[in-house]
């Protein structure tokens, strides 16, 4: 029987050097769903992948060579062997899966919890996945469920007030650190939707001077215009980072874009002058190895984790509140999931009866050769009425027993009864069935 599958890691169960390692690019992510699809054994596949976790979710008639699968594909996307990855990573079945993806959308998983990007990320990697036709009925009605329910999380309790989120929590550590912000020169090097989000906190400490470093200049030019910065091409970088107070970098980059050799001769040129750098991107846009420089002092996304821990609580009675409503949505996917155990066998039994009413009318042409047009097609509209009526009960009771014992068993003597077993309708149905003629019927 097929399984709904989680699998991954987050930052609750793998240091960041493997989140690095497991970070998957849209062009990443499309090319693993590929893979998984083109396995035999995987029927829907959809990759989520964000600077705090890497999760794939499948829908799979095998599931236990579908996850041996997944695990391969992963392992060689982080390019270790799986032995090493398999004991940092969760794999969850059904229902587990389900109320897994439900919590992460929430953000009840989240770093900072009830934070709101995650909701726009779970929301972009189920669009990828249909762009790559990797995601079918299941993982879409799963997606879409999950961000239903993490907007009734929010718009029903309490936990995404204050819209408190990575970057807010990065540049509120920044201020502590250097103090007044508005006496400071910021550089925000991204301009992505996590960078417009640290160029709006940056200006709601009153941050006046946001230089946006970016690899396309038109991006980082109009969010540059939202918050009054100014744009800069990234091959200015270096010269910006002379001038710069704070560095904040949240791309999506393969590789470091500040390392000991950029930053070196920068801080030469600063004359001692302290910078303070905070990376958010995973992978990580700065070389660790800069912390050896004199006058650096970096923090990542694994700091920035500290922090949150450190207050972490002010939002529990909330998460409560928003994992009940989370449950009673996972309870309607399944209820959804169930159907589709006996709907095959609900779209056959129907289809054998309007096939027995339509040979039945058929044989028995000859009774009604002068009927006009119109009665023709009422007597066609009493047959489907009659059958659709007699069927109407056995159809709404296996429907009301989808995914209980019973259902199996209900369906099992459908099939057995009318004939809906494959190998019994593949012997072509019963005989054909006459209604008798009035001696005057004949005459005619």
């Amino acid at each position: 029987m097929p399984e709904l599958i989680a699998l991954g890691l987050s930052h609750k169960t793998a240091p960041l050097e493997l989140r690095e390692q497991l970070a998957l690019t849209e062009g990443r992510a499309a090319g693993v769903m590929t893979e998984l699809t083109g396995h035999p054994s995987i029927s829907e596949a959809t990759v989520f992948s964000t600077c705090n976790r890497t999760e794939v979710y499948l829908y799979a008639p095998e599931p236990v060579e579908a996850e041996s699968v997944a695990l391969s594909v992963l392992s060689r996307q982080a390019e270790i062997r799986p032995t090493e990855l398999t004991p940092r990573l969760y794999s969850l079945r059904d229902r587990e899966a389900a109320r897994h993806l439900f919590r992460v959308t929430a953000g009840l998983d989240s770093m900072i919890v009830g934070e709101a990007e995650i909701q726009g990320q779970v929301k972009r990697a189920h669009e990828l996945a249909l762009v790559e036709g990797a995601s079918g009925p299941v993982l879409s009605r799963l997606f879409h469920g999950a961000v239903a329910a993490g907007g009734r999380s929010r718009s029903e309790t309490g936990i995404g007030e204050k819209g408190v989120s990575v970057s807010s929590v990065s540049v509120e550590s920044a201020a502590r650190t250097l103090g007044d912000l508005s006496r400071r020169r910021a550089l925000v090097v991204g301009a992505g939707e996590t960078a417009g989000q640290v160029a709006g906190a940056l200006e709601n400490h009153g941050a006046e001077t946001v230089y946006i470093a970016n690899r396309h200049f038109d991006r980082a030019r109009e969010l540059a215009g939202r918050f009054g910065g100014e744009a800069v091409r990234m091959d200015r970088l270096q010269k910006q980072l002379e001038a710069a107070d704070l560095v904040i970098s949240a791309t999506n980059s393969p590789h470091h874009l500040i390392d000991p050799e950029m930053l070196e001769p920068v801080m030469e040129a600063r004359a001692g002058r302290p910078m303070l750098l905070v990376d958010l991107a995973v992978p990580r846009d700065i070389d660790p190895g800069v912390r050896g420089i004199a006058g650096v002092s970096v923090s990542d996304i694994e700091d920035i984790q500290a922090v949150v821990e450190r207050n972490a609580g002010s939002r529990e009675a909330e998460a409560v509140g928003a994992m009940r409503i989370l449950d009673s949505e996972v309870d309607r996917f399944e209820r959804w999931q169930a159907s589709l155990e006996v709907l095959p066998t609900v779209v056959a039994l129907r289809e054998a009866a309007d096939e027995v009413a339509r040979r039945v009318l058929a044989e028995n042409e000859a009774r009604w050769q002068g009927l006009t047009g119109e009665d023709r097609e009422r007597l066609e509209t009493v047959a489907r009425t009659i059958v659709s009526r007699m069927l109407h009960h056995p159809t709404a009771s296996l429907k009301q027993s989808a995914g209980s014992d019973d259902a199996y068993r209900k369906v099992n003597v459908l099939q057995e009864l009318f004939g809906l077993d494959p190998e019994t309708a593949q012997e072509g149905g019963g005989e054909a069935t006459v209604i008798p003629m009035r001696p005057e019927e004949r005459e005619q």
